[in-house]
């Protein structure tokens, strides 16, 4: 491991690309720090610690709503508008051609998904606002009208900024900008769930934290298994004769992850998750029949069981539709067929793509329970342990672990570059 340290510092650019990835992200902490005046933080920390739904909208600013800073909503905004136009890009024909024309394309599309981020900034901080000023306890107190408008515009800023930053990240192709604002929000939470570990900590549950270690530690294990988990399928080359050289006739192989979705079901499990509990806040507090159904739905989601049923089956269920979203086994088989590619048994054509469809819904089944499995995580622990000072966050893990992985390679594939250019 030292030895690949000593070979990263020797090259220079991988050493500055890293330093200023590193800068960037002290930017983001030190700005997620920088508190909205007129707030009071403590009543909004028991807020959201209070509310299951809101705590994992939390994991995806980045801790930042907690602090109620300048960037609280972080790049969850953005993550919604990258997800948006993925999907329209499989169903619009316009964005389709698009998404086709190389890099002029995708520089369109990423446009599109920086502009549409600003009306979904807005619309998200105009309901997160509204769902703290008429909460119980006082976190906003009375704002006038301009003070809420200066917020509203303050924090949306705050998300372009951070979107910003990201794709600065990204350009540097030292992981993913996005993903790594995320990761770096989860770890700066890290000493602080140490801190009340050690603060809770009495000789009686010794039994509960060596449990609670195993059950991290086979949480690490399986995501690593599950992110890099996947099946090659065999695919062999026709020989083909072109004057006096003999092309193709070459075995390779067709990669099919088990994990294709990665964390994208998650997110769209907690926008459905949230969407009933926030729209109900703002009519607890009418009155009559509105007011009655509004409490009766919260009391519903506040019900661990279903709640906990509810997101696994939507994880589950968003799994297996995100992975027939992205996953096209017809054009797959058509570019095989093009290429004078073939799967040993299978004949091109109609066969291959249903055998394509077919293996990826087998590999589906073990992915969708296994995000399933992390996204209730939480609930399952509390239940084992019977604590709630101890909580394992199955998502906060698996995105962790993926964006590790997934810096880790692109950092390994700039060194591996360097040392071919060497040569």
């Amino acid at each position: 491991m030292w030895e690949k340290f000593q070979r990263i510092w020797s090259v220079k650019d991988l050493r500055l690309k890293i330093f200023f990835v590193l800068g960037m992200l002290v930017i983001f902490r030190v700005a997620a720090h920088i508190p909205i005046p007129g707030i009071n933080t403590e009543n909004l920390r028991q807020f959201l610690s209070g509310n299951q739904i809101l705590g994992l909208l939390n994991i995806f600013s980045g801790g930042t709503i907690e602090n109620f800073s300048l960037v609280m909503l972080g790049v969850a905004p953005y993550i919604t508008a990258s997800i948006i136009f993925q999907l329209l890009t499989m169903v619009v024909p316009q964005l389709e051609e698009l998404s086709k024309e190389g890099e002029t394309g995708q520089q369109k599309i990423s446009m599109y998904t920086r502009i549409t981020t600003i009306p979904l900034a807005l619309l998200q901080g105009f309901g997160l606002l509204q769902l703290l000023r008429q909460s119980q306890q006082p976190i906003l107190g009375d704002l006038s009208t301009f003070n809420f408008v200066v917020i509203l515009l303050s924090v949306t800023a705050g998300t372009v900024f951070l979107m910003w930053i990201g794709e600065l990240i990204t350009e540097k192709h030292i992981g993913n900008g996005v993903s790594l604002l995320i990761f770096a929000g989860i770890i700066a939470g890290l000493p602080t769930v140490v801190r009340n570990a050690v603060v809770n900590y009495y000789s009686a549950n010794l039994y509960t934290y060596l449990l609670f270690v195993a059950i991290a530690i086979a949480t690490i294990v399986g995501v690593v298994i599950i992110s890099e988990g996947q099946r090659n399928i065999p695919v062999t080359y026709a020989k083909q004769i072109r004057g006096t050289r003999n092309l193709g006739g070459a075995q390779s192989h067709l990669p099919l992850r088990v994990n294709m979705a990665g964390v994208i079901p998650i997110i769209f499990a907690i926008s459905v998750v949230l969407f009933p509990s926030v729209i109900a806040q703002f009519f607890v507090t009418r009155s009559g029949i509105m007011a009655i159904l509004a409490q009766k739905v919260i009391d519903l989601f506040e019900n661990q069981l279903f709640y906990g049923l509810l997101y696994f089956v939507l994880v589950f269920g968003f799994t297996y539709f995100y992975t027939a979203v992205i996953f096209k086994p017809d054009k797959i088989a058509e570019n095989l067929q093009r290429q004078g590619g073939f799967i040993p048994g299978i004949r091109p054509g109609k066969q291959t793509e249903e055998y394509l469809r077919q293996t990826m819904q087998r590999l589906v089944l073990p992915g969708a329970l296994f995000l399933g499995l992390i996204a209730v995580l939480p609930l399952l622990v509390q239940v084992i342990t019977d604590t709630q000072s101890l909580v394992i966050g199955g998502t906060s893990l698996l995105i962790v672990v993926s964006v590790a992985i997934e810096t880790t390679k692109q950092i390994e594939a700039q060194l591996t570059m360097h040392e071919y250019n060497r040569i």
